[in-house]
């Protein structure tokens, strides 16, 4: 009973076999893919495949960086997709019995330490809306670990999952202590953080995800859902428990958030 919590199925890099990739996840015995978008073209794409693929669950998004509009080179770390966030707000709850998360959303002060203030509104007024029609959120984190969770503690929500929380332990402490749970991406197998990460969180509130096409498991292969049987292994072995034991745990973490009424 896998899942995966963060994935980009709707990115150029499936377009050429994704009726493969649903099949090998399904082979894996993965369950449940949340696929996230990143603006408007890529929510309407999400959606379009939660429709297609009964594994396929959609998480709509905006992306911290595309929020910022025209403020950015096009090349910065994609081609951007400048998003009218008011706009979208209302395409989201216009389609929200479709949308299982809102994700990705956050702050990233990697790409740019400009505009802090900018994407802390931008953030505010997304967790309001979150609230407001009672959706788990999906945290990108990049570089703002601290003031993402400053802005989290502020709103009311629980179901809040910290998609490849790279935060120091103290952070993550924090985190863990406000209720909030963390997706372990696959790269787990090659990066020691999200070992220790395991280490020190209750199994209680770990999810698993792949971040496909990124944070593959294998060095230079793209990631895909079926992947995630790299991540069991991993939490398994570091908690000391059977593999079963562990997906039957993280899959009652993924109920309590994104299943129940």
């Amino acid at each position: 009973m896998l899942v995966d919590v963060h994935s980009h199925l709707s990115f150029a890099q499936f377009e050429k076999d994704l009726d493969e990739v649903i099949k090998r996840a399904e082979q894996a015995n993965v369950k449940y893919i949340l696929c996230s978008g990143v603006g408007h073209s890529s929510n309407v794409k999400v959606l379009e495949l939660a429709k297609k693929y009964n594994i396929i669950h959609a998480s709509l998004g905006l992306y911290p960086i595309d929020l910022l509009g025209g403020k950015l080179p096009d090349d910065v770390v994609r081609e951007l997709e400048p998003i009218n966030l008011d706009e979208e707000l209302k395409f989201i709850a216009k389609n929200k019995k479709d949308v299982m998360a809102i994700g990705e959303i956050g702050m990233d002060f990697k790409i740019t330490n400009d505009f802090r203030k900018e994407q802390q509104e931008n953030f505010e007024k997304i967790l309001s809306f979150a609230e407001k029609i009672n959706k788990p959120v999906v945290i990108h984190t990049r570089n703002a670990e601290k003031e993402c969770l400053d802005v989290l503690e502020t709103t009311l929500l629980k179901n809040v999952v910290l998609h490849s929380f790279t935060g120091r332990m103290t952070q993550v402490k924090r985190a863990e202590d406000l209720g909030y749970y963390f997706s372990i991406p696959t790269v787990v197998t090659r990066l020691l953080h999200f070992q220790e990460v395991i280490k020190r969180v209750s199994l209680n509130q770990i999810l698993t995800e792949t971040d496909a096409p990124y944070l593959s498991p294998y060095k230079n292969e793209r990631n895909e859902p079926a992947f995630i049987v790299e991540t069991l292994k991993i939490i398994s072995k570091i908690k000391n428990i059977e593999q079963q034991e562990a997906e039957k745990i993280i899959f009652s973490n993924f109920q309590k958030i994104f299943l129940k009424k």
